[in-house]
């Protein structure tokens, strides 16, 4: 049901509530307002070992995010910072700091119900003016939607307006980083940058034109937990434009969340959703590291809920009603003896409260001998639980406790 339709199938049912007021006591319910789901993870990297495991999987890319794919897949929207170019025809291969996804990415991205990928990064060039424009060529074929990004300026800054639950969301994508920036002319590929006050315009132009604006922002410092000041003020800018959802990332970490309020008008900042999948911190173990040591490991799904709702003057409007993050850890089998790389996402919750049944069904005693097998598989268990307890932790502490489940 579209908001229109909303709007007047709810005044027509107060209409009736009194004009049949003689004929029945109870009138029936409006139908509910309109809501509106969006799921946001980080960072997609395409680190070698991360192609050398979705090689080895059976189901390709989509085994690595198994767990998450439900969630992508029940969200009316799903966003994650895409970073690295998709162009095995025109590109190299990827090589340490200059990525390069193989062709069958955005299909199992597409097929893992991501909707909306940020193409506006510092790695958005690593494959040169080229590499740009198949990326977006791959994307659309998929009917993915790319953000940031374009064959040329306009189309870069081309506003990308989705309607979805009857309402109208306006997603635009900028970078505050970038490893090489080959913007030259503009009816060649091009990157948008953050520039505040042409930032600024567009929130406002998006303000116009849709009920819901989301804006994607790559920026930071890499490995910060905090956010810097500049992220501060760009936040507090664009949703003073009228922004309301801002989707944070680059620094390969989480940082927290906020929400800002302007005008009688709430928004979610993610300063950073951290990363998605990667093969970074490979080497940490909770039993030799101190808990920083793997904070890269650590991401975060947004869940996002908006609805259209009437304020006090009768306007229409849609405003934030839930935000909330899951926990993500990346488990990293690197340095398993004779072992085919495995690395996947998972969401914390459901597997630490499946390790803890499995730690006290191995805890129950049994007659007999205790077999040196079932020590070490207790004691394996047990130190795993440990690593999700503490990762959950951590990331409970970072993005701030009231947000995450």
């Amino acid at each position: 049901m579209g908001r229109g339709t909303w709007i007047a199938a709810a005044a027509l049912a107060a209409g009736l509530g009194v004009s049949l007021a003689c004929r029945s006591r109870t009138a029936p319910p409006p139908p509910p307002p309109p809501r509106l789901r969006l799921v946001a993870v980080g960072d997609i990297l395409m680190h070698q070992d991360v192609k050398a495991s979705a090689e080895h999987a059976g189901q390709g890319f989509p085994a690595l995010w198994a767990d998450l794919v439900p969630l992508f897949r029940g969200a009316d929207l799903a966003f994650g910072n895409l970073e690295t170019p998709v162009a095995p025809t025109t590109g190299r291969p990827g090589v340490p700091f200059q990525f390069n996804a193989p062709a069958i990415l955005p299909s199992a991205l597409r097929a893992s119900g991501f909707t909306v990928l940020s193409t506006a990064n510092n790695h958005a060039f690593d494959q040169g003016p080229k590499g740009v424009r198949e990326t977006l060529d791959r994307l659309r074929a998929e009917r993915l939607v790319a953000v940031g990004s374009g064959e040329d300026r306009p189309r870069a800054e081309a506003l990308q307006v989705l309607e979805r639950q009857g309402l109208k969301v306006a997603f635009l994508g900028f970078t505050d980083i970038f490893n090489v920036d080959l913007n030259r002319r503009a009816d060649a590929p091009w990157v948008r940058p953050m520039d505040l006050e042409p930032a600024q315009a567009a929130v406002r132009e998006a303000r116009s034109r849709a009920d819901l604006v989301v804006v994607s922002v790559h920026w930071g410092n890499e490995y910060q937990r905090q956010p810097t000041k500049r992220q501060r003020d760009i936040a507090k800018r664009l949703v003073e434009a009228g922004c309301d959802l801002v989707l944070g990332h680059h620094p390969h970490v989480l940082q927290p969340a906020e929400i800002l309020e302007t005008g009688g008008r709430k928004a979610l900042v993610a300063y950073s959703l951290g990363n998605f999948i990667s093969n970074q911190d490979r080497m940490y173990r909770a039993d030799l590291f101190p808990v920083a040591g793997g904070d890269s490991r650590d991401g975060a799904a947004l869940q996002a809920v908006f609805e259209l709702r009437q304020d006090p003057d009768g306007r229409m409007r849609v405003a934030l009603a839930e935000a909330s993050f899951e926990p993500l850890w990346t488990e990293n089998n690197w340095g398993a003896p004779a072992a085919k790389r495995e690395i996947r996402v998972i969401r914390v919750a459901a597997a630490e409260a499946r390790v803890r049944a499995e730690v006290e069904a191995l805890s129950v005693p049994r007659e007999g001998p205790e077999t040196q097998a079932r020590r070490a598989a207790l004691l394996e268990k047990q130190e795993y639980l440990r690593t999700l307890i503490l990762r959950r932790r951590r990331i409970a502490e970072t993005l701030g406790e009231a947000f995450v489940r």
